[in-house]
């Protein structure tokens, strides 16, 4: 079966189509036939060697992915061949908090990933999808959509009438985006691009801030809510835009910290989040039982995930090179079969 790996170095030139061979399940696994996969920044920056330069190689990319029983190992029960399953990011995480060992225990680094048209997981490592979703649908919840599903709902307390602040248009936004606009709540999300803040209002977005031309896009946020402050941010950039997002905040609110994607090393004042009681939380993607919980919302409301593009396995690089550029809008992913 061919797997791209990432074999003598880190960077895209390093990710290359192999041949391996096939995988076996042990006791307590399955095999799994790929169909589709999707993208995420993290992937990326594990190729790049910037997110674990210390990840030992070969490495097998890619944290999300779609596909069917193919084997069943010894002892593995309430599965069967032919069941369409996702393969979780954490796939010793069950529920409740996270520990040393389900942390360890992720797709795409340092565990092979999805990216291979066939791949063994742990039995509790995969979990249904929704019937409605197609397989290149289906495959960006594992990581992105189970990330703004914590952030807001398992973590986040969401209510009705919250304002919820979403940063740009990438998968874990647009999630948080339907997510929120699901349970009631209003959304302002912020974007450099106009035809992005076309789709983000045809996405449900209450209001949209251009962030290039309002560079103190949390003030404006703050002015929207009539001098409130939002209920929740999800923080997607990391350093680059908390300053931002601690202005938006209103007292008592929640700041769900994801991503880095804006990068720097701001000068990062953390007193507003003490002298108005902010709480800041990590979200690391998250557990089966809020995949299981997710899954049963988005089927019930019918949503459908924001798919950018997709691109046929063979042209796996050319769909990181797509991330890279910063030009989507939701999730780029990668079809296997036909």
């Amino acid at each position: 079966m061919q797997a791209y790996e990432i074999r003598d170095g880190f960077g895209l030139d390093e990710l290359v189509c192999v041949e391996r061979p096939q995988p076996e399940p042990g006791p307590g696994q399955v095999r799994v036939r790929v169909s589709a996969v999707s993208l995420n920044y993290r992937d990326l920056m594990m190729v790049r060697g910037e997110y674990n330069p210390r990840q030992p190689l070969p490495l097998v990319p890619c944290s999300d992915g779609v596909g069917t029983i193919e084997a069943l190992g010894p002892g593995v029960q309430g599965l069967k061949e032919g069941d369409r399953v996702a393969g979780l990011f954490a796939q010793r995480w069950l529920d409740g908090p996270p520990t040393a060992d389900a942390l360890r225990s992720t797709l795409g680094g340092p565990i092979d990933g999805m990216l291979a048209q066939q791949v063994v997981l742990d039995a509790h490592g995969v979990a249904p999808v929704p019937e409605h979703l197609d397989d290149v649908e289906a495959a960006t919840l594992p990581c992105a959509a189970l990330t703004a599903w914590s952030a807001l709902v398992t973590l986040g307390n969401l209510h009705a009438g919250d304002v919820v602040l979403v940063q740009g248009s990438g998968g874990v936004s647009t999630f948080a985006l339907d997510f929120a606009c699901m349970h009631g709540a209003r959304v302002i999300a912020t974007t450099g691009s106009a035809h992005k803040a076309q789709g983000l209002r045809q996405r449900g977005a209450w209001q949209v801030i251009d962030h290039r031309n309002v560079p103190q896009w949390g003030k404006a946020a703050r002015v929207l809510t009539g001098g409130e402050g939002v209920d929740h941010v999800v923080e997607v950039g990391g350093v680059g835009t908390m300053a931002q997002s601690l202005r938006a905040v209103r007292p008592g609110g929640t700041i769900s910290l994801i991503g880095v994607l804006a990068g720097g090393n701001a000068d990062l004042s953390l007193t507003p989040a003490l002298m108005t009681q902010v709480r800041i939380q990590g979200v690391f993607v998250g557990h089966r039982a809020s995949f299981l919980a997710m899954g049963k919302a988005i089927t019930q409301h019918g949503l459908r995930p924001m798919v950018d593009r997709t691109f046929s396995f063979g042209e796996a690089r050319a769909a990181f090179e797509h991330v890279a550029s910063g030009a989507h809008q939701g999730k780029v992913c990668i079809r296997l079969t036909e």
